[in-house]
């Protein structure tokens, strides 16, 4: 028998030998020590022993990329949706706050009827997508789990609820959680999320989301890698880039991941598996890869997909809060497109040809940046320095993120028409091959005109309990628009309404 072999072997042997002279030196020590202290240190060794048990829910391995199952956009839609019209929705970060935002313009959707093809429709129930971040990840989630219930019971479960008490209660009350804190593997978004499976997601998986095909639109729960920046997103199609299984992962950990404020909460792990799998790109993407443009935005996505193809420098990744990366949750559609090719390419995907209006609503509920240390000539404080930080990063590159999308409907309408029409004339009348218009509407606070309720909603803390009896209405129309010329504008005109999306019933009551 070889050495190896022979180690193999002998290996068992010499760890239960090594253990058993652990366990005497250990009883040799406490029969030195005094009553009292060797009770205390008896109970420190079970605490460490019992906390190197804890360890965070892995996620499985994926065997080989079927691209026909899975939690895919593909598959997702609500009964009778038309293909007509495709609606995106966005929900931005932003605590309690951002989840009653999105909650009340779900409301206002479900309120607003719209006319296709002769036929009037729950404009709701024609929304294709949702993309939540954050804050905003609750309600998408919640909606992509439950559908109509939402109307029924998140108010209560969730919005009206205590939250950030509950999850302080967990941390600092319950013994049991003490001990698992201090394995290294095991940490407060954990608890947290075994919080929220137990207020609000009933321990669902991703493949319970699945199982409602056909009767929920696609969401995009999107988290950050602390470690290079990158969005990452919780739908198979991401996860193919790992070799992963998204059906069995609870969504509670995925929104936990969107929502792991840093500092404040611990990041969300998740084991890269991929190079396992029979991964490959798109071909769109891999003449993007051989171009190498480095100046390119889609060669700067297929190399975000390089980066987890590299397992031994990114065996695992941590992933925080999404709005790190982007706090509005637009991105996951317009980085979507990228890796796709094009915008054709993207609805041809989602078995969407004939669409010929496409509505992108952001419900973006940034903060106001504090002016106040505008008037004093001192050092601002700690606490200052970090709100200026996250709040002024956050609100530029939320705006640049709008504008990204705006400048890109053009070149989306071209590839449309060009794919469609081919060499053909086109035609951009109804139905037409070149029939495709985009608007893109942003429910935010700024909309509002009395300057004292905008800086009231704007300055709302994240935690704030935002569904009370104040009712507004918060829309801001497409850059360049007159209030007569948004209520006259194309998109109002046909389909019978004006931008009335976010009646929320909003106030401050903080938890």
């Amino acid at each position: 028998m070889n050495k190896t072999n022979l180690d193999r072997v002998n290996s068992p042997i010499n760890n239960i030998v090594e253990r058993r002279n652990i366990m005497n030196h250990w009883r040799t020590t406490l029969g030195k020590m005094s009553r009292p202290i060797r009770i205390s240190a008896s109970i420190l060794i079970a605490i460490f022993l019992i906390s190197g048990c804890m360890h965070y829910p892995v996620n499985k391995p994926l065997a080989t990329v079927d691209p026909n199952s899975g939690y895919r956009g593909k598959f997702m839609g609500q009964p009778e949706n038309s293909d007509e019209m495709m609606v995106f929705l966005a929900f931005s970060g932003g605590g309690t706050r951002a989840a009653a935002f999105s909650y009340g313009v779900l409301e206002e959707l479900r309120n607003t009827a719209v006319t296709i093809n002769g036929k009037k429709r729950m404009l709701l129930h024609e929304v294709d997508g949702i993309s939540g971040v954050s804050g905003g990840s609750f309600t998408a989630a919640y909606y992509g789990l439950f559908g109509d219930r939402i109307f029924e019971d998140f108010e209560q479960k969730f919005l009206k609820r205590n939250v950030q008490g509950g999850l302080t209660r967990r941390f600092l009350i319950r013994p049991d959680n003490w001990v698992r804190l201090f394995s290294p593997f095991f940490a407060r978004s954990d608890i947290a999320a075994e919080y929220y499976d137990k207020i609000l997601f009933e321990k669902k998986t991703f493949q319970d989301m699945a199982a409602r095909k056909g009767q929920s639109p696609m969401v995009f729960i999107n988290a950050t890698d602390m470690v290079t920046g990158i969005r990452v997103a919780f739908h198979q199609d991401a996860f193919d880039i790992i070799c992963s299984d998204l059906s069995g992962y609870p969504v509670a950990r995925a929104v936990t991941a969107s929502s792991a404020v840093p500092v404040v909460l611990t990041p969300i792990t998740l084991r890269n598996y991929s190079n396992d799998c029979g991964f490959k790109l798109p071909e769109e993407a891999e003449r993007v890869r051989k171009e190498h443009d480095i100046t390119s935005r889609s060669f700067h996505q297929v190399s975000n997909v390089d980066v987890y193809q590299d397992v031994a420098k990114h065996k695992y990744i941590h992933l925080v809060d999404g709005g790190v990366s982007d706090n509005l949750g637009l991105r996951a559609a317009l980085d979507r497109i990228l890796v796709m090719g094009s915008f054709w390419n993207t609805l041809k995907y989602l078995k969407l040809e004939n669409t010929h209006k496409v509505v992108i609503i952001v419900v973006n509920a940034e903060t106001e940046v504090s002016s106040q240390w505008s008037l004093f000539g001192r050092a601002p404080t700690i606490s200052a320095m970090f709100g200026a930080y996250s709040s002024v990063s956050v609100t530029r590159y939320n705006y640049e993120t709008v504008m990204l999308a705006r400048e890109s409907f053009r070149r989306w309408a071209e590839e449309v028409q060009k794919s469609r029409c081919g060499d053909g004339p086109i035609s951009t009348e109804p139905g037409g091959c070149g029939d495709i218009k985009f608007y893109l509407v942003e429910v935010k606070f700024d909309a509002l005109r009395d300057e004292a309720e905008r800086h009231y909603f704007k300055g709302m803390p994240h935690r704030s309990n935002c569904l009370t009896s104040r009712s507004t209405t918060c829309v801001t129309p497409p850059i360049g628009y007159s209030q007569n010329q948004r209520n006259s504008s194309s998109f109002w005109r046909s389909y019978n309404k004006g931008v009335r999306l976010a009646r929320t019933k909003a106030s401050a009551q903080t938890p």
